[in-house]
């Protein structure tokens, strides 16, 4: 069971639903409630499918370029402290435009819930404890994502505009301290 929270919280983390919550607001404000509903049946199918699939040929796609472990660590850990400064240091995360048809699909699906910080923290968290777990506790994080967009409106008037800025920056900050906690263990594995 240790195992499923080490696994699971950094993946909420990396997905950061209350981060994306604004931005997926922006993007459905003119939308019907029926329309918003389909989008986020879109969205979670969309990462779903994306996720699991890089978790499933990711190693293999990492051994056929001749990456180690150690090298996806250090380059993802220091992707994913970028991110997270950036994120820290800017006000407001953009708003990506896309047709209502494929809004699901792109941007929310991919790159807002299923991004480099998912695929990344996905991939590493599978070499430690294992395809089931990390494949668990990833479709639950998408999973909730799905559940906060449907209640987006709700959880919006509950938090209010701060309420939520507030929950996206303490998230960031929590996938920068893992950021450099991977970078670390990357640098480890080289003297091992």
């Amino acid at each position: 069971m240790n195992s499923f929270w080490l696994c699971f919280i950094p993946l909420f983390v990396a997905a950061d639903a209350f981060g994306v919550l604004p931005m997926f607001i922006g993007l459905t404000e003119d939308l019907d409630a029926r329309e918003k509903r389909l989008i986020v049946i879109q969205s979670v199918i969309t990462a779903l499918v994306v996720g699991l699939a890089f978790l499933f040929v990711g190693q293999w796609l990492l051994s056929v370029l001749g990456i180690t472990i150690a090298d996806f660590m250090i380059a993802g850990g220091t992707l994913l402290f970028v991110m997270s400064i950036h994120d820290l240091i800017v006000l407001e995360k953009k708003q990506r435009v896309g047709s209502a048809d494929s809004l699901g699909a792109v941007p929310i699906g991919v790159p807002l819930i299923v991004g480099p910080a998912v695929l990344t923290t996905g991939i590493l968290l599978m070499r430690q404890h294992g395809i089931l777990i990390t494949t668990i506790a990833m479709g639950l994080n998408i999973a909730i994502a799905g559940i906060i967009f449907w209640f987006s409106d709700a959880i919006a008037r509950l938090l209010g505009k701060n309420g939520a800025k507030v929950i996206s920056k303490l998230a960031t900050l929590l996938l920068a301290a893992f950021g450099v906690m991977m970078v670390r263990k990357g640098i480890m594995q080289y003297f091992v």
